[in-house]
């Protein structure tokens, strides 16, 4: 039965992405091409509004390195071990000098700290503890258990490169892990439709990826009252956001992902950030036109 309930999944799976190249919303083209242009590295993005069902897709099945949206990933492969009956999402961990990574909250901790890994889970995706995100990986049985989940489920492109066997030659050329805009998109509408392991694990993962602490860059463009669901991520020479967006006039997700930068720095203005404001801006003020909200002045003081 669990063999016949993959594979309708996958059918699934497959029949949105047909699906999605069949209607290009060709005035949203239009505009992201625009905003697209003078970016100094390569960049993909890949649209789908859930109500009219029509996509844009920029280089979306080009791979680029996923940085911490990997995490999204990280935590099906985790929420597949809980419904085995291998873990308890409630159940307590001991923190280890061992697990250190760097110095985030869950790496601060000291040996011998006790977490719940609903806690643990929390941190790797509302403020993207590095050290947190590793330990639930190895929970989830690792890298190779994770990317199994992922192709079974219809996933073909995602992967998780860091600790995994056999793929450290993806890892020196994407890091931590890999994707395309469309498939980390898809992954997370996956997620908000109930279909990633169960309707409950779904739900919990949506609520856990509706809590971001990173909230600068795509979500600012967003109205604060307008619910959304995302994950970013950022290395050097990359920057990349996915957003599912609870729009009153439908929802809507979109994932943009740049890779070999120019710009390299680590400020506000930096060009990745700054796209991935503008492409935020462009896919909200597309799809609901009469909005006349923006950014407060002043509001990029925070930052």
């Amino acid at each position: 039965m669990r063999f016949f309930f993959c594979l309708l999944l996958t059918l699934n799976v497959l029949s949105v992405f047909a699906q999605s190249t069949d209607r290009t919303d060709k005035a949203l083209e239009r505009k992201l091409r625009a905003v697209l242009t003078n970016f100094r590295g390569n960049s993909g993005v890949y649209v789908r509004n859930l109500r009219t069902g029509k996509t844009v897709s920029i280089n979306a099945d080009t791979l680029f390195p996923t940085a911490s949206m990997v995490k999204i990933p990280i935590q099906c492969g985790l929420f597949d071990k809980i419904h085995q009956g291998a873990i308890q999402y409630d159940q307590e961990l001991t923190y280890k000098d061992s697990l250190h990574y760097d110095d985030g909250i869950v790496g601060s901790l000291k040996d011998g700290a006790k977490i719940t890994l609903s806690k643990v889970v929390m941190l790797m995706e509302t403020v993207s503890d590095n050290t947190g995100s590793l330990w639930c990986q190895a929970l989830a049985g690792g890298g190779t258990a994770i990317n199994a989940w992922l192709e079974t489920n219809g996933f073909h492109q995602t992967r998780v490169n860091s600790r995994t066997p056999g793929r450290e030659a993806n890892r020196t050329q994407y890091g931590w892990g890999q994707t395309t805009p469309r498939e980390m998109a898809e992954l997370l509408t996956y997620i908000r439709q109930g279909h990633a392991i169960s309707p409950d694990a779904s739900e919990e993962m949506y609520r856990n990826l509706g809590r971001q602490y990173w909230d600068n860059d795509g979500l600012s463009q967003v109205p604060p009252g307008v619910k959304v669901a995302s994950k970013n991520g950022a290395v050097n020479q990359s920057r990349s956001e996915v957003v599912f967006v609870h729009a009153p006039h439908g929802e809507y997700v979109y994932c943009i992902m740049t890779k070999n930068q120019k710009d390299e720095s680590w400020t506000r203005t930096n060009e990745g950030y700054t796209l991935l404001r503008s492409v935020a801006a462009t896919v909200w003020h597309h799809f609901e036109p009469k909005s006349t909200w923006k950014p407060a002045e002043g509001y990029e003081k925070w930052w």
